[in-house]
């Protein structure tokens, strides 16, 4: 190749250059971003129904770990402290909410740890086509958590349901009147049980 030709194609490749590098971001700021796989992103918050476990260390006399089911009001209660809102707050939260309580009120050192475990679930008995455990979902009612159970059988008294919260609280229930607006349809809890009872005919 003589000097001229070579110079012709140094000025085309001079020319196309700065194109190629337009092009090539443009290609890069149209990728999709890349998924955020910080874990912190997804942390789960407690909510009504779920059991943790508070366990308190670094004391002389060892104290036997305390486990509760989550009240309606959205507390569990230590002694000592009393009731501590706990729905709402991650385990981390709650576990710093809880240290600052007792430290240094009652403590001067304190190690504690709270912990939660198993599925968030209920549980629909009775006369459903499919009872047993079904897997808990943010705002489930009386009558989805029937529907998610496969629905009434023929044999069902649609009129006398019992809620059962997981600290033992009863709620009688007219599903008929749910359906037709003149009751309202309870939110279902992790640890509930939802019981249809069966027709006398």
């Amino acid at each position: 190749m003589n000097s001229g030709s070579f110079g012709r194609v140094f000025r085309v490749l001079a020319f196309l250059m700065p194109l190629i590098g337009i092009l090539a971001a443009g290609c890069a700021s149209n990728r999709p971003a890349t998924p955020n796989t910080d874990p912190t992103t997804f942390v789960s918050h407690l909510q009504i129904g779920d059991t943790v476990t508070v366990t308190l260390g670094g004391l002389p006399t060892p104290i036997p770990p305390h486990e509760e089911s989550i009240k309606d009001d959205g507390t569990i209660t230590l002694d000592l402290i009393g009731p501590v809102q706990a729905v709402g707050k991650t385990l981390g939260q709650l576990q710093r909410e809880i240290l600052s309580d007792y430290v240094p009120r009652y403590y001067t050192h304190l190690d504690v740890a709270v912990t939660s475990t198993g599925d968030r679930v209920y549980y629909v008995q009775g006369e459903v086509n499919h009872p047993g455990e079904q897997l808990y979902h943010e705002g489930t009612t009386v009558t989805r958590a029937i529907t998610s159970a496969g629905d009434f059988t023929d044999f069902a008294n649609h009129k006398k349901v019992v809620l059962t919260r997981a600290n033992g609280d009863r709620i009688e229930l007219d599903c008929e009147a749910i359906m037709n607006g003149d009751a309202q349809d309870p939110v279902v809890y992790p640890g509930d049980r939802v019981y249809v009872a069966r027709r006398l005919w």
